[in-house]
């Protein structure tokens, strides 16, 4: 036990809680939650600041002193209710299992965004080396569910915060994901949001968006097989042409009419010369 540990060692019923000063204990850096309400965190903090933290956090032992676990809610709200010390039990865990656990814990909670939860379960997947199966099974939940999670995060980090701001849900950004590139993802989503499409009315706007785009395609694709077809044949029946004069060329020539025909390419097209010799 080091000096530090002694000093705010306490026993509280059957459970060995440290007092630490909240100033010496490190945020977890594998914390998925990026956005806290401040409402919500201002309520905790006054119900804080009246009964104290209830719950302890969840720390660990580094080589600086502590670093969190579960528990940044009440870590945050404690020192803004100025807070001398927080109740804290001491986890033994590594770098990996202090990630992982950081990560369940904010995804057992409710208030999760969608792409927030998405962004803690790729943390998971990487930080613990899991696959979607196995992460599934820690959480609880089928792999499919992962899998559509981490769909989310293939829209860009503006659109997400377009989705969000436009108060657009879960469903609604699975329906984008059907858009195949981010221009058009950009253009439908300033839609969907300005004329307040709900989800229903969203999904059926994306299918008859990729419906008209495909028929456009199909089109141009049709026209593209034309040009190349009449190409072909044009071709084709150039090369029958001066074959024939070819041989209608030969054919003088066999009888002992001295004739020559020589071809040459102009900007204007290909000029054909043919010179009969006079006899004799």
């Amino acid at each position: 036990m080091n000096k530090a540990e002694f000093l705010f060692k306490r026993e509280v019923g059957t459970s060995n809680v440290l007092h630490i000063p909240p100033m010496s204990i490190i945020p977890n850096p594998s914390q998925p939650r990026r956005i806290f309400d401040s409402e919500s965190l201002n309520s905790l903090t006054d119900s804080i600041r009246r009964v104290g933290v209830i719950c302890p956090l969840i720390v660990r032992r580094t080589d600086d002193g502590y670093e969190l676990i579960a528990g940044e809610r009440r870590l945050r709200a404690a020192m803004a209710a100025g807070l001398e010390t927080v109740p804290c039990i001491l986890r033994d865990a590594d770098t990996a299992d202090s990630a992982e656990l950081a990560i369940i814990e904010n995804l057992q909670r409710e208030d999760l965004s969608m792409f927030e939860e998405a962004e803690a379960i790729r943390s998971l997947l990487v930080t613990c080396g899991l696959t979607q199966e196995s992460a599934a099974a820690r959480l609880s939940c089928s792999q499919s569910y992962v899998a559509n999670k981490l769909r989310l995060l293939k829209l860009s980090e503006d659109q997400r915060r377009r989705i969000m701001e436009g108060g657009l849900t879960e469903r609604h950004a699975r329906a984008l994901l059907r858009l195949s590139s981010d221009t058009e993802r950009d253009e439908i989503i300033s839609i969907i949001v300005k004329r307040g499409m709900n989800v229903a009315a969203a999904e059926e706007y994306i299918e008859n968006y990729i419906c008209a785009r495909e028929r456009k395609c199909l089109r141009e694709k049709a026209d593209r097989l034309d040009r190349d077809l009449k190409r072909r044949l044009l071709t084709r029946d150039m090369r029958l042409f001066y074959n024939s004069i070819d041989r209608a060329v030969d054919s003088v020539r066999s009888c002992g009419i001295g004739i020559e025909s020589k071809r040459r390419v102009t900007e204007e097209g290909t000029v054909i010369e043919i010179l009969v010799k006079n006899s004799g």
